[in-house]
């Protein structure tokens, strides 16, 4: 077995950082066998490099290796470009096509940006990782493929599987072993060596003076958060090369290279979206303010009732103090019985009547039962005396009842029937 070091040389790896010598070790010890391997990091921290390093170090080394960006292909093709597709299995389809799987068979393929991958070939491969068999797009023939998947993802796997973007079973099919590759920022000592490997090659690739940074400007460097990782850093040193005519990196130079919200330490996002258990506690205060509510309109019911039956506010002050001090919520005695009397006033209460007699000396509450039943005439009353109305005016003309009313002619039809007029 190949030593870390040698593996480092061997596929141009620049580093020394424990996170980095791990992820290589990692890599090394699951070669030499076909376990599905799951890469994960931040965009721009060189994921590519440890699909190599299994693929190389394995029994399929001499077989395909073939490395597809899932996130590159547009959702339409990407079942074609994977498993292959029959003639005139869709428009466009003039020929018989192989996929990736069947053309790597015995290799390994590399599904970077794994993540965006559709649900649909989620689901495809999921079979390929279970028993090696596919279908191409527009055929039934299920066919076999003997390949090593190792693939790579820059998200939160477990927070897309949260969001049904991800199947959960096809995760852990692929991250039977997870390597991990830090972000540049947590590699402080590596930043400068790797800056100076990239100026030495565009150096020579540009046969001009290689660049070098002050002390002031290492130190600037080093405090850089680098969003882009590796791939930021290469950028930033071949702008350097090709750009400046002083050799000499200054730190202010080097400051109009870096973006300039990219140095400022940002607070941390805190989540706003609300959980189940904010709902749940707003729901427990809503239905209490609603009984609350509730009790109080009875409690203010029976009040009213109590003065209608006495008409004396007076009486029914003394009788219900604590009542009517919840109701209106005074603290002075003066303040609850003006609150009562005017409360009689609206009522039309003779305040020194022991009763409410009507005119027609039929029933004290008759007129009270007049009232209630005015405000709860129904809809379908006042829609029949409406439309009754309407065909009068227009002698029986529909058509110009109908546009009267605001409803169209066969509606009108229709509650006409309905009330057989």
């Amino acid at each position: 077995m190949e030593s870390v070091q040698a593996i480092k040389q061997r596929f141009g790896i620049i580093g020394n950082t424990a996170g980095l010598n791990r992820a290589i070790e990692k890599a090394i010890q699951v070669a030499p066998t076909d376990i599905s391997v799951l890469v994960t990091g931040e965009s721009g921290v060189g994921k590519e490099s440890i699909p190599k390093i299994i693929h190389q170090l394995s029994h399929r080394k001499h077989n395909k290796y073939i490395a597809v960006n899932c996130g590159a292909i547009p959702e339409g093709t990407i079942d074609s470009e994977l498993f292959g597709h029959e003639k005139g299995a869709f428009t466009g389809a003039t020929q018989t096509r192989q996929g990736y799987f069947e053309v790597a068979d015995g290799g390994t393929i590399f599904l970077d940006e794994v993540g965006e991958l559709p649900l649909t070939t989620q689901v495809r491969l999921l079979r390929i990782l279970e028993n090696g068999e596919f279908l191409k797009v527009g055929s039934s023939k299920v066919q076999k493929t003997n390949v090593r998947i190792v693939a790579a993802t820059n998200l939160n796997m477990l927070e897309a599987i949260e969001k049904e973007k991800f199947r959960e079973d096809l995760y852990y099919r692929l991250s039977t072993v997870d390597i991990h590759l830090p972000p540049l920022r947590e590699r402080q000592d590596d930043i400068h060596l790797l800056f100076r490997k990239f100026a030495s090659d565009f150096a020579l690739k540009y046969k001009m003076p290689t660049v070098k940074l002050t002390d002031n400007a290492i130190q600037l460097l080093l405090k850089h958060r680098w969003s882009g990782n590796i791939r930021q850093l290469r950028n930033i040193a071949e702008q350097l090369s090709v750009l400046e005519q002083d050799r000499t990196i200054t730190a202010d130079t080097l400051r109009s290279y870096l973006p300039a919200t990219a140095n400022t330490n940002l607070p941390a996002i805190i989540k706003t979206t609300k959980s189940e258990s904010d709902f749940s506690s707003e729901r427990e205060i809503l239905y209490k303010v609603l009984f609350d509510m509730k009790s109080d309109l009875n409690d203010l019911k029976k009040l009213t009732m109590e003065l209608m039956k006495s008409g004396n506010v007076k009486d029914v002050e003394k009788d219900h103090e604590g009542l009517i001090q919840k109701i209106y919520g005074g603290d002075d005695d003066s303040e609850d019985f003006e609150t009562a009397e005017d409360s009689a006033e609206v009522l039309s209460i003779p305040e020194h009547s022991s009763s409410i007699e009507d005119p027609s000396g039929s029933d004290k509450y008759h007129f009270a039962e007049e009232i209630e039943e005015e405000e709860t005439l129904s809809l379908h009353d006042k829609e029949l005396e409406l439309i009754k109305k309407s065909l009068e005016r227009h002698n029986g003309k529909r058509k110009l009842a109908a546009a009267e009313l605001g409803i169209s002619e066969r509606t009108l039809y229709r509650k006409i029937k309905q009330f057989d007029l």
